[in-house]
């Protein structure tokens, strides 16, 4: 098969890397590739995840037998629809089923209209009336722009007087763009978070491994939200109970829901669950994608091809597959910008990533770099996955620190506390 993968971050360099070790596999492109991606697949770096007519007219002028749509801008988008209409076989959801992540107020009624455990919430596209149910529910509330905003759109308020800011931020000062065009307010919940993903075909689907990321930029979850800091898989909290629980309360009702409302979904899907002390679990999002950093953990630990996967998925026939996974955990550390998640510093040069990956049990996986003169220099706020296996969560732990430590790239941060949880347990 000849495939070609959408996108240019970390998620994109896992599935390439794990694709590349397809015997089925004749030819790997990746658009627009990043550094590290150059390594397993030829990358097109003139051709850009989000320009649709671009990538489907390369991909038919190329005979592409299955194209991986990483990222959600262009599934969004509609590249998915597009690239099916030109009779390729496509692994990522049509814009219609991808509004599950491009909107989440649409998220949120498709939810409540099919019965999937959530918390509570409002729509709101006029500021005073955000700010009247603000106030009428009391704090602490979460405020989140509708529209897609690089995983950054979520600001979690203890107050009334910081909701009514970050209400002012999204829909006022418009710091997100039109993303804050409409807002949604709903319940703060408590409990413990977990990333569970479902490879989904119509109505057929297979659960993959669980995983927990960490959100907040700095160690003891703190510092505000980012596109994710570090990942570890399997986690602990998602018990094969609770898995079951998962697939019959959340993820098989919104498939077949789906369906039945004529958005029928084929992909990934990706739950972000909280996971009550009860043991009660609602669904907080659904993302229509791989995560990022997450898919780095389940790339290692899948111990099987991922290709004739990915390809049933896409081609309505998930039923003929079956996944494998290794005993091993899985532990993604992401090396960062200095100044991210704020305005960030570029171009600055990477060293000892050599070093880094010779560490046992280490890949290191590129998110935001490019080659300049031969040099990996970082192009982006996430810049780097550090991922390791182990026997266990510690060990994967300490390999991916001690490869973290072996790279020389000052300008560059990290988390020290990855995989935290897991490791108390």
């Amino acid at each position: 098969m000849k495939v070609l993968v959408v996108g240019s971050g970390g998620r994109e360099h896992a599935l390439c890397w794990k694709i590349a070790q397809s015997p089925l596999l004749t030819k790997l492109w990746c658009a627009p590739g990043n550094a590290g991606i150059g390594a397993v697949a030829e990358c097109l770096q003139g051709l850009k995840a989000e320009d649709v007519p671009a990538v489907v007219a390369w991909a038919k002028a190329n005979a592409v037998d299955l194209v991986v749509v990483g990222p959600e801008a262009p599934l969004v988008a509609g590249l998915a629809d597009r690239l099916r209409e030109a009779g390729i076989s496509t692994f990522g959801p049509s814009a219609e089923a991808a509004e599950l992540e491009g909107s989440k107020g649409f998220m949120k009624d498709v939810l409540a209209r099919h019965g999937v455990p959530t918390a509570w919430y409002g729509r709101f596209t006029d500021l005073d009336e955000a700010k009247r149910f603000v106030r009428e529910k009391g704090a602490p509330i979460v405020v989140k722009t509708d529209g897609l905003a690089a995983g950054k759109g979520v600001i979690l308020c203890q107050t009334v007087s910081e909701a009514e800011a970050a209400l002012d931020q999204m829909m006022g000062d418009k710091v997100f763009g039109a993303a804050g065009d409409e807002v949604v307010i709903e319940e703060f919940l408590d409990g413990e978070e977990a990333s569970f993903f479902a490879l989904v075909s119509g109505t057929d689907v297979l659960p993959l491994a669980a995983a927990q990321d960490h959100k907040a930029v700095g160690d003891g979850d703190t510092g505000p939200n980012t596109g994710g800091m570090g990942a570890y898989s399997p986690a602990p909290v998602v018990t094969p109970e609770l898995q079951d629980r998962v697939m019959r309360e959340c993820i098989v009702p919104t498939v077949e829901g789906m369906a039945k409302d004529g958005r029928p979904y084929t992909g990934i899907l990706f739950a972000g669950l909280m996971i009550a002390k009860d043991g009660t679990v609602k669904v907080l999002e659904y993302n229509v994608r791989f995560g990022d950093p997450e898919c780095q953990v389940l790339m290692m630990r899948l111990d099987c091809d991922l290709l004739p996967v990915l390809k049933a998925a896409a081609d309505g026939r998930l039923s003929e597959v079956s996944l494998s996974w290794k005993d091993e955990a899985a532990l993604v550390v992401i090396m960062a910008a200095e100044g991210y998640p704020g305005p960030y510093r570029k171009g600055t040069e990477i060293r000892g990533l050599d070093a880094a990956g010779a560490v046992p049990g280490v890949t290191v996986f590129h998110a935001g770099t490019a080659l300049q003169d031969g040099t990996v220099v970082a192009t982006g706020g996430r810049v780097l996955g550090v991922t390791a296996l182990g026997t266990d969560v510690r060990e994967a732990q300490a390999r991916a620190y001690q490869a973290v430590d072996a790279l020389d790239w000052p300008e560059g941060f990290c988390r020290r506390d990855i995989g935290w949880r897991a490791v108390g347990r």
